[in-house]
């Protein structure tokens, strides 16, 4: 676990898998100095790899993760389904695996989870026969996610495109880059020999850890911010900038982006920059559900 310690950048991703996948994902450079964490570099995907749609923007997205060296991404998005609802032996390698080979688009693997959902809830004893409940439940949380508190489950309508396009369109291409990138927790025996990592952040839970405004900092219909939240995101910024030096052009960005894609980006750097050390890495890399369908790094 030594070598996670000597990684140099961090870069957050706070990823889209909209059409306009490009324009939407914003990534943020934070160098580790000797004088603490430095943002150095904050632009979405579009203007990092030139290209706006989907199909080409998230290859380019891959292709800047195999070229990083010393390097860490946190990326916003569920790099697995949980285990209660994909076939009992599976690892993570056979989930992406099978998201690669859906023949549909994300919306109709989001329906297939809830009708596994009904599926399961449906071969549970009834309450009131010594067993738990088979009501109307349609999504499982991963325990990863009860225990940081993101705000959906990875297959919740609204984020079933990250986690589908995550998957497929990022996840799984790395993984023919073997052993160069470690994708964590189920890569850590390959750190040793690993350039760059990859791991999964979530913005949201990371303010709520934090105890910082974690509502009303976005404004997703555009158009100048509301006060309300101007002053938000203004005290969020204030608190990040007692973590990460931020340089007053950067500042301003992350300020006028309407939907804050600018600011979750550097938000999902924080746990990488700040904590990494303080993580019990063999016992997450060892815990029998987070090998199987992941943990959020907050």
């Amino acid at each position: 676990m030594a070598r996670v310690s000597k990684f140099r950048n961090v870069f957050g991703v706070d990823f889209s898998g909209a059409k306009l996948a490009g324009r939407n994902t914003w990534i943020a450079h934070v160098e580790l100095t000797p004088r603490g964490p430095r943002l150095c570099d904050l632009a979405s995907l579009e203007t990092l790899g030139g290209y706006a749609d989907r199909e080409r923007a998230l290859p380019a997205l891959v292709a800047a993760i195999v070229r990083s060296r010393d390097a860490v991404w946190a990326m916003d998005f569920p790099f697995a389904l949980p285990i209660e609802i994909v076939p009992r032996r599976h690892s993570f390698d056979d989930q992406l695996r099978a998201v690669g080979r859906w023949p549909n688009e994300a919306y109709s693997l989001g329906l297939d989870c809830v009708r596994r959902t009904r599926e399961r809830h449906a071969r549970l004893p009834k309450r009131g026969d010594g067993g738990g409940d088979n009501g109307a439940k349609l999504h499982i949380r991963r325990l990863t996610d009860r225990e940081t508190r993101t705000p959906f489950d990875c297959y919740h309508y609204r984020i079933i495109y990250q986690t589908f396009h995550g998957m497929r369109d990022v996840l799984l291409p790395l993984r023919g880059h073997a052993p160069a990138t470690a994708i964590l927790p189920f890569d850590y025996g390959r750190l040793p020999l690993a350039r760059s990592v990859v791991i999964e952040s979530c913005p949201g839970s990371t303010l709520r850890r934090l105890g910082w405004p974690h509502n009303n900092y976005k404004q997703p219909t555009g158009g100048p911010l509301t006060p309300t939240r101007r002053r938000t995101r203004r005290e969020i910024l204030d608190r990040l900038l007692g973590h990460v030096a931020i340089e007053p052009r950067h500042q301003r960005v992350i300020m006028r982006n309407p939907g804050a894609d600018a600011l979750d980006a550097v938000l999902a750097t924080l746990a990488p920059a700040l904590r990494w050390q303080a993580y019990d890495h063999p016992a997450i890399g060892g815990h029998a559900r987070y090998a199987r369908e992941g943990y959020v790094y907050t």
